[in-house]
């Protein structure tokens, strides 16, 4: 999957498949959505996601703050609260975690859209974004990257969506697809994240 992949934690269901289908038209794509606690651990443990939205009140073991918790703690991705709670004492429980983001719900498309890019922007200079020399990566994997893919993977780590990346590069977003769906492979990883932090130990 080449597409910056989203997993969705929301206990409503209109909500989360709304999200999902906005998700699907901005070169993103869920991961998965998940109405409890049990089921978001789930998923963030087999499918990958890069980047995940977090409902605070949520069914099941643990609340959107405990998952978001667990997330920085073991999975390292960015992940940004999506909630109707605005409170000072939810807020400062919230604050805790260090999000990488929190909307209040009702929220617009176009608020969900900057604050995941930003969200992802942010999480790969945290991350240190001075990628290894392509000649250093090639020495260290089977199978050589190519010029195009060592851009592509360039990109990832300035945060950039499919989109991005094909408008800095004049091609189209297909191409840009194929190209990380080699890198990934190169690279034998399942997703942006795990790429990132892959190459920074090679």
């Amino acid at each position: 999957m080449s597409e910056v992949r989203v997993l969705i934690v929301e206990d409503e269901p209109i909500i989360a498949e709304d999200i999902s289908d906005f998700l699907e038209n901005i070169d993103f794509k869920s991961a998965g959505i998940a109405y409890d606690s049990e089921t978001a651990f789930d998923m963030l443990l087999n499918r990958n996601p890069d980047i995940a939205l977090l409902d605070i009140t949520i069914e099941g073991s643990r609340n959107g703050i405990e998952v978001a918790q667990v997330i920085r703690d073991k999975y390292k991705i960015p992940f940004i609260f999506l909630t109707s709670h605005s409170d000072k004492e939810t807020l400062d429980q919230a604050k805790k975690t260090l999000p990488y983001g929190y909307i209040v719900k009702p929220f617009n498309e176009k608020d969900l859209l900057s604050s995941l890019e930003m969200a992802l922007f942010r999480h790969a200079n945290e991350n240190n974004n001075s990628i290894p020399k392509l000649e250093q990566i090639n020495k260290s994997i089977a199978t050589p990257l190519t010029e195009k893919e060592y851009v592509c993977l360039s990109q990832i780590f300035e945060g950039a969506t499919n989109k991005q990346m094909a408008e800095k590069q004049f091609v189209s977003i297909n191409t840009i697809k194929t190209h990380i769906k080699n890198l990934f492979l190169k690279l034998d990883v399942p997703n942006r994240t795990t790429a990132v932090q892959k190459v920074l130990v090679l």
